[in-house]
């Protein structure tokens, strides 16, 4: 990554809300996650099924309710991409949405999201909290629909065909220049939770901004993780997961 990205790059990487709510198809093999495109993956299923079992499928920042020129019609985005999750031949187990699922918090703007989900074949969804998802004067609406996993904590942890999967929130508190932050509570939580897995588990690990920093003037990072990834350090497979900067960097 470039010391400094020019304004032309940025209102690059910004038109990708045009196209950036597709999806990433993740299938297991050898326990190694491989990904590869929602789109690729629905028009060639045999190269998709030669990567290994599909396990889910990464949606993120569906922004419903956003109406302007990057995107005029997010509706139509995320119904394509329930088309292609639907029409694959082998069903993923799971979809994980990494936040941003509506544009202002509305009520209106999550009803049409349960309206949508609920099309999806997978009936197994996860989801963390973007900081769009918590815009609301209380901060309760999105945990009101989505917070019963975490006990509206917004983190959590789940097992599924032998991977442990690790749900965190990073859009709660900001560091000074907008980088996400874990806080000592999660990070001690995480601790707790990873402490009796074999070095051999796969782990996924999940949250709304990114857990590397990818580009700290931007606030595309997060301040604490470094302790985080310290923790997963010992573990041989591990896939950390991000929405956020409506692009792929891999």
């Amino acid at each position: 990554m470039p010391d400094e990205i020019p304004v032309a790059a940025r209102r690059h990487a910004l038109k990708c809300l045009a196209f950036g709510g597709a999806g990433t198809l993740f299938a297991l093999a050898g326990g190694v996650l491989t990904p590869t495109a929602l789109a690729a993956a629905a028009a060639d299923p045999r190269g998709a099924a030669r990567l290994g079992k599909p396990l889910f499928v990464q949606i993120s920042d569906t922004h419903l309710g956003f109406s302007k020129e990057a995107n005029p019609d997010v509706t139509a985005t995320l119904i394509r991409s329930i088309g292609l999750m639907n029409g694959l031949a082998q069903q993923p187990e799971l979809i994980i949405h990494t936040g941003d699922i509506t544009h202002l918090s509305k009520p209106a703007e999550f009803d049409l999201a349960a309206q949508l989900f609920s099309r999806l074949r997978v009936t197994e969804m996860h989801t963390v909290p973007g900081e769009h998802d918590t815009t609301d004067a209380t901060v309760s609406e999105y945990f009101n629909r989505f917070g019963k996993a975490s006990g509206n904590r917004g983190y959590y942890s789940f097992d599924h065909a032998g991977v442990h999967f690790v749900a965190l929130v990073n859009v709660l508190e900001f560091k000074p220049g907008g980088l996400g932050t874990l806080g000592p509570a999660q990070l001690a939580w995480v601790a707790d939770d990873l402490k009796g897995r074999s070095a051999s588990t796969p782990i996924v690990v999940f949250a709304h901004m990114p857990l590397w920093t990818i580009y700290e003037p931007w606030g595309w990072g997060t301040g604490d993780a470094p302790q985080l990834m310290e923790q997963l350090r010992r573990f041989g497979s591990v896939t950390v997961l991000n929405g956020h900067i409506h692009q792929i960097v891999q």
